[in-house]
């Protein structure tokens, strides 16, 4: 959906004399209130989790919630092949993902900050020697990332795991999370 309302990039296209990519004022004003939810967002960033729950059920579900009605009427006035429909039937499919960040404080509106801390892995991928490596490596990483955004040390927070895991008891194994 981002692609369709690019203003910026239509017009460096354009004035690179290349055919620049069709910006569509619908897709302008989706973009323009899911801004409004990460004004929201900045504004209450480092405020506890049980803070940024209560602003967020008070400010952003309102939005979201109207967010959600807008394109549904606005997609049901496009035709079926319109890319503004396959951008908010994308976005609709994925919808109970998008709103987990409105019933848990801890969780981001966003991925970015994991994806820029995974940025450099992944030119590691072809090293992994199978998928099923691949996946491993992938849990481990994400494991060590999220413990730098803990501000934790990852080589000890690991070893402390690993020595504790054998005896601690399966159904406690959250409290061990480098959030925990």
């Amino acid at each position: 959906m981002f692609e369709l309302a690019d203003v910026e990039a239509a017009a460096r296209k354009k004035a690179h004399g290349e055919k620049p990519n069709l910006v569509y004022p619908l897709a302008v004003e989706a973009v323009k209130r899911i801004d409004t939810l990460f004004d929201i967002e900045r504004a209450i960033n480092g405020l506890s989790p049980a803070q940024r729950h209560v602003v967020r059920q008070e400010r952003s579900a309102p939005l979201v919630t109207e967010l959600e009605r807008w394109m549904i009427e606005t997609r049901d006035k496009l035709s079926r092949g319109h890319d503004l429909t396959k951008a908010f039937n994308y976005m609709l499919r994925h919808w109970s993902s998008f709103t987990r960040f409105l019933d848990d404080g801890r969780i981001c509106l966003s991925n970015n900050a994991a994806e820029r801390a995974l940025r450099g892995i992944g030119k590691s991928w072809p090293f992994c020697g199978s998928d099923r490596g691949g996946q491993r490596a992938a849990i481990l990483y994400s494991l060590i990332v999220s413990a730098k955004m803990n501000d934790i040390d990852p080589q000890a927070w690991l070893a402390d795991v690993l020595a504790r895991l054998p005896a601690y008891p399966a159904h406690r194994i959250d409290d061990l999370l480098p959030w925990n």
